[in-house]
């Protein structure tokens, strides 16, 4: 596929929620302030890669940058497409870049409890930093839920506060993230290469990483102003 036949750019809040409860098995759009980018080829709509400053306010404490130098690749929801994923992140992330340059690091997590362990990662040399540590989460709906998630819903960071949600709610304790980092510049890349680990291996073939599914209409994705993050 030739470059030409890829394009990037700003993408509707309607365009991204419809690629994210579409096109991601979380079937939902992350919480919080996103920068939303949309993809297409051959100007057809194919998803979203969504960027935001993450579940805490700390994301690039670790690494002594700010919230403004620190983002976090939350979510690729993409329908069938030629482009493979990795290089979608890449053009996306530069693209971002481009329009935010003080930002100094990317920060993405492979979700172990599906089976993901960062394939679209390795494939575009992020450093893997190793993962994180097991949390306990509710089963609400049939569904994993983070105990965020639960009290935005109303509930309580606890099983009987999950289950004022859904009644049959369940607590499970769930493996930690893997975690892979994306330097932007020359120094922040020294600074975390000796945080470099060996790549985990996949763990299971029942979920694949291109986070892709076919099928369903399409919306046009107008484009829209810039949203900093």
């Amino acid at each position: 596929m030739s470059k030409a036949d890829l394009h990037i750019d700003w993408a509707t809040h309607k365009a991204a929620k419809y690629a994210c409860e579409n096109w991601h098995y979380s079937g939902c759009v992350p919480a919080g302030k996103l920068v939303k980018v949309g993809v297409w080829e051959s100007e057809k709509f194919i998803g979203v890669v969504m960027f935001g400053r993450g579940a805490t306010p700390n994301l690039g404490k670790p690494y002594g940058l700010s919230q403004d130098q620190c983002v976090e690749l939350v979510r690729i929801a993409l329908t069938s497409h030629k482009t493979h994923v990795s290089r979608i992140a890449a053009i996306a992330l530069k693209f971002l870049k481009r329009s935010n340059p003080d930002l100094r690091l990317a920060v993405s997590f492979a979700d172990t409890s599906q089976g993901h362990h960062g394939g679209i990662y390795q494939a575009g040399n992020w450093v893997y930093s190793g993962q994180g540590a097991s949390s306990r989460f509710f089963r609400v709906f049939g569904r994993l839920m983070h105990p965020r998630t639960v009290i935005e819903k109303g509930g309580k960071n606890s099983l009987s506060g999950a289950q004022n949600i859904d009644s049959r709610a369940t607590a499970e304790i769930v493996t930690g993230k893997h975690r892979y980092l994306m330097p932007l510049d020359k120094a922040m890349k020294d600074q975390i290469q000796s945080l470099s680990k060996p790549y985990p291996k996949r763990a299971t073939k029942a979920n694949s990483e291109d986070h892709s599914e076919s099928g369903g209409a399409v919306p046009t994705g107008t484009l829209q102003s810039k949203e900093a993050v």
